[in-house]
C-alpha cells in the first residue's frame, strides 16, 4: 500500500508565499566554481573535471527589493507587514514578545541578510510544503543546494522517509528528482558529490553534527585527514546553500546560532507551528486556521478523575451512559463484587435506576446506600440515594494508579472498536497508539510468556470488549465483513510494540535519551527506522497490528495519518505539552488505497482523534486550550478602526486599501449589529449569522465592497 500525494490548494499559498518573495530575481542556473582539492595524499593528480564545482547563483535582488516582495505577501495574507528586514521579535514560553537578544541579532545577520518564517500547524504538511518549496525555488530562479536542518533524529529520519515517499509525486509534478542524503562525517564523499552534482540536491542534518560533545564532536568544523585535510564545513559553504530550519525554536542554543553563518547561506527559511523567535512571517496557517480549513482531526477526549481515595470508601468508576429509545438509559459502572469463594472481584455491568450496589456487590458493607436514585443522560452523571454523585470518567474509591491505567486501556479499546466499526465499511484501517515510559511494562522478559503488566492488562480488556461488541452488533448490510474481520484478530496479535532493540540479545530495551532543547528524546536511529518502515505497512488491513505501543521519548517519530485514538500510560511530564502529544494523531487519515479523507462535508465525521487522558477532562481542555492560545498570540483578538485600517480587499474592479473613513464604517456596523461586545471582541452573535449567510446588511459606502 502505498500513500497517495495530491496538489492541495493551501500548501500551494505556502510555497507561493516564499518563492514570490525573490519575485525579479532572474533564472541564472547554477554558477562554476573550483572545489578546493585539499592536500593530495603522495601518487594522487589534481584532476580538473571532477573538482568543477556548481553553487547556488547570487540574489541580484536589492535588499529593499525583497522587502518590498515580503511586504506584498504579507498583505495579501493580512499578515503584520515587516518593518524592515531585520524585523525581528521573540516570544516567551507563555506567548508574550520580549525583546530580541542583541547576540541572536547579530549571529541571525552574520549568516545572511534574508530570514523568512512560515508558521504551520502540525499535522498540515509542512514536511511536503518545503520539499515542493525547493522544486520551485529550483524551476523558477534554477537555485539547488538546500540543506535541511533538524534538532532531532527522530525528525531527521521522518524528513528522509518524506523525501523518500514523495519522489515519485515530485518527479510527476516537475519531470525531474532530488537526490537526498543525511549528512555523516564518515561519509564525506557525499558532500562532494553534494557540491559537484548539477541537479537538485538536498543535505539533512540534525544539529548533533556541528554541536554535539565526545571524541566525533564538531568535526565538520576541524580539518580531517580522511578529507584531504580540508574542513567540511569549507567545502559546504562554498555552494552558497539555501537552509531549511525544521522546529527552529528548538534550536536557538548558542552552538546552533554561531554555527549558521559558518554555512554562508544564501537566505534561510524557518518552518514550525510554534516560532519563539520570529523574523519575517510570510505564511501562518496556525491551530484555529487548521480546524477551521478542516485540514486536521477534530479532538475528543475522555479524562481519568479520582474521587474520594480514603482507602476505605466503595470503588466505582462510571464507564459512561447509554441511551436508547427503547428503555431509560442505562449506566455502565464498575464496582467490586463478592464471590461465593470469598474473593473480590471488580465487574463492569450495566445498571438502571432502583439497582441496589449493596445487593449486587454480595452484601460488601462499603456498598450501603449505593441504590441508583437517578441517571442523567445529558449531564452525563448517576446520582445515589446517599447523595454522592459520579459523572462520567470519574473513578470513586480505592483507586491506585493500576486502575487508573487499566481503566484507561479500557477506554482506549472501546474508543478505537467504536471508531473501527464506523469506518470499516468506507475501508479506512483505524489505529491506536499508547505511549509508556519504560519497555519492562509492555514487555517483561522476567515473566515466562514475556508480557509486560500492560500488555496483560490489555489482551484481558480487549476480549472481553471485544466479546461484548460482538454480542452486541446489529446484523445490518455490511457489518458481515466486519464481524468476521474483528472475529479474525486474535488479542495477542494485534498490539506491537516500537522501542530500541538490543543488538546483542534482541531484545526490547529503554532508548537512549538525550536533551534536544527542553525535552529528552530518544537517540536510537533503529528505533525511528522500525517505526518508519511499517509506516504504511500499518494502513493495511493485511496487516493485524492495530494497538501500538511505543516509549514516549519516541513520539516524535509518530505521525501515521490513521491513529484514531491516543492514550498516555505514563507519569505526568511538564516538560512534555498536551499540544505535543494531541500532534501526533492530527493528520487526516487516509483509506486502503492511500487516499486522504478530507472531503470538506464529511471530513470531521471521519476524522475524530480521541485522547484518553491520564487527568480530568476538564484539566486536560483547560490546559489544552490554553497551550493553544498562548501559541497563536499574533492573531489578532479587537475589531477595532486600526485593526481595518490599512488592510487590503479583492473587489471586482480590483484591490482596495481600507483608509481611515472605510475602517470607522465598518468598526460602526459591528457595533450597530452588535457583532463586537464592550471590549470590541467579536461576539457569538456574528458568527451565528455568517454562518447562517444572515448577516446585516451593509451600509450604502460599503456594499461594493
Amino acid at each position: 500500500m502505498k500513500l497517495r500525494f495530491k496538489v492541495q490548494e493551501y500548501q500551494t499559498q505556502a510555497v507561493n508565499a516564499v518563492v514570490d518573495c525573490f519575485k525579479g530575481q532572474p533564472f541564472q542556473g547554477l554558477a562554476k566554481y573550483r572545489i578546493d582539492p585539499g592536500v593530495l595524499k603522495e601518487g594522487q593528480q589534481y584532476r580538473a573535471e571532477l573538482n568543477d564545482g556548481l553553487r547556488n547563483a547570487e540574489i541580484l535582488l536589492g535588499n529593499e527589493q525583497v522587502l518590498e516582495n515580503i511586504r506584498e505577501v504579507q498583505a495579501r495574507q493580512q499578515l503584520p507587514p515587516s518593518t524592515g528586514l531585520t524585523d525581528f521579535t521573540t516570544f516567551d514560553r507563555k506567548g508574550k514578545s520580549v525583546p530580541v537578544k542583541p547576540a541572536y541579532r547579530k549571529l541571525a545577520l552574520e549568516a545572511c541578510p534574508f530570514h523568512l518564517d512560515v508558521e504551520m500547524e502540525t499535522g498540515t504538511g509542512k514536511t511536503y510544503v518545503y520539499t515542493k518549496t525547493i522544486f520551485e525555488l529550483n524551476q523558477r530562479y534554477g537555485w539547488s543546494k538546500f540543506i535541511i536542518i533538524v534538532p532531532s533524529i527522530a525528525i531527521r529520519e521522518g524528513v528522509y522517509k518524506s523525501f523518500e515517499i514523495t519522489q515519485e509525486h515530485f518527479a510527476e509534478l516537475y519531470e525531474k528528482k532530488a537526490r537526498f542524503f543525511i549528512y555523516n562525517s564518515s561519509r564525506l564523499h557525499e558532500v562532494e558529490s553534494f557540491s559537484s552534482d548539477a541537479g537538485i540536491n538536498v543535505m539533512i542534518m540534525n544539529i548533533q553534527a556541528f554541536n554535539a560533545r565526545g571524541k566525533d564532536a564538531r568535526r565538520m568544523f576541524m580539518e580531517l585527514d580522511d578529507f584531504q585535510s580540508r574542513r567540511p564545513i569549507d567545502v559546504i559553504a562554498a555552494n552558497r546553500p539555501i537552509l531549511i530550519l525544521d522546529e527552529p525554536q528548538k534550536m536557538e542554543g548558542t552552538a546552533t546560532l554561531e554555527a549558521l553563518p559558518q554555512f554562508k547561506p544564501l537566505f534561510i527559511l524557518r518552518y514550525s507551528a510554534t516560532h519563539r523567535t520570529r523574523h519575517n512571517l510570510v505564511h501562518r496557517l496556525d491551530a484555529v486556521d487548521a480546524y477551521n480549513k478542516k485540514l486536521v482531526k477534530k479532538i475528543a477526549v475522555r479524562g481519568i478523575q479520582p474521587l474520594g481515595q480514603s482507602g476505605a470508601a466503595a470503588y466505582l468508576y462510571l464507564e459512561g451512559i447509554d441511551i436508547s429509545p427503547d428503555h431509560a438509559p442505562v449506566a455502565r459502572i464498575e464496582f467490586e463484587e463478592k464471590l461465593k469463594s470469598g474473593k473480590i472481584r471488580r465487574r463492569l455491568r450495566r445498571l438502571r435506576q432502583g439497582d441496589n450496589l449493596h445487593e449486587l456487590s454480595g452484601g460488601l458493607e462499603a456498598y450501603r446506600g449505593f441504590t441508583i436514585s437517578n441517571i442523567d443522560a445529558r449531564q452525563d452523571v448517576v446520582e445515589f440515594t446517599n447523595g454522592q454523585e459520579l459523572h462520567s470518567g470519574q473513578a470513586h474509591g480505592d483507586v491506585g494508579e493500576q486502575d487508573i491505567r487499566r481503566i484507561q486501556i479500557r477506554e482506549t479499546i472501546r474508543a478505537h472498536l467504536q471508531r473501527e466499526q464506523q469506518l470499516f465499511p468506507r475501508g479506512i484501517k483505524v489505529l491506536s497508539l499508547f505511549f509508556i515510559d519504560e519497555v519492562v511494562k509492555y514487555r517483561d522478559y522476567e515473566q515466562e510468556d514475556t508480557k509486560g503488566e500492560y500488555a496483560r492488562i490489555f489482551e484481558e480488556e480487549y476480549e472481553q470488549l471485544k466479546a461484548e461488541m460482538l454480542e452486541q452488533l446489529p446484523l445490518e448490510p455490511g457489518m458481515e465483513k466486519y464481524l468476521a474481520y474483528l472475529k479474525g484478530i486474535e488479542a495477542a496479535d494485534t498490539h506491537k510494540g516500537y522501542f530500541s532493540i538490543d543488538k546483542k540479545s534482541g531484545r526490547l530495551k529503554d532508548p537512549e535519551l538525550g536533551k534536544f532543547g527542553d525535552e529528552k528524546l530518544a537517540k536510537d536511529v533503529d528505533a525511528y527506522d522500525l517505526i518508519l518502515k511499517d509506516k504504511e505497512r500499518l494502513l493495511s488491513f493485511e496487516e493485524p497490528t492495530r494497538f501500538i505501543f511505543s516509549h514516549s521519548a519516541l513520539r516524535e517519530g509518530w505521525d501515521n495519518p490513521n491513529v484514531f485514538t491516543l492514550c498516555m500510560l505514563k507519569h505526568s511530564d511538564n516538560t512534555i505539552s498536551r499540544r505535543q502529544e494531541v500532534g501526533r494523531g492530527l493528520r487526516l487519515c487516509v483509506n486502503k488505497d492511500g487516499e486522504r479523507m478530507d472531503t470538506p462535508a464529511v471530513v470531521h465525521d471521519i476524522n475524530v482523534l480521541t485522547v484518553v487522558a491520564n487527568e480530568s477532562y476538564s484539566e486536560f481542555v483547560k490546559g489544552l486550550q490554553k497551550e493553544i492560545a498562548e501559541s497563536i498570540t499574533s492573531r489578532p483578538r479587537r475589531a477595532t478602526v486600526d485593526y481595518f485600517k490599512g488592510k487590503v480587499i479583492q473587489t471586482d474592479s480590483g484591490k482596495v486599501e481600507i483608509d481611515e473613513n472605510m475602517a470607522r464604517q465598518i468598526y460602526r456596523y459591528l457595533v450597530k449589529n452588535d457583532y463586537t461586545d464592550d471590549n470590541d471582541r467579536i461576539t457569538d452573535a456574528y458568527h451565528e449569522h455568517r454562518r447562517n449567510d444572515s448577516l446585516a446588511e451593509l451600509p450604502d459606502a460599503l456594499k461594493p465592497y
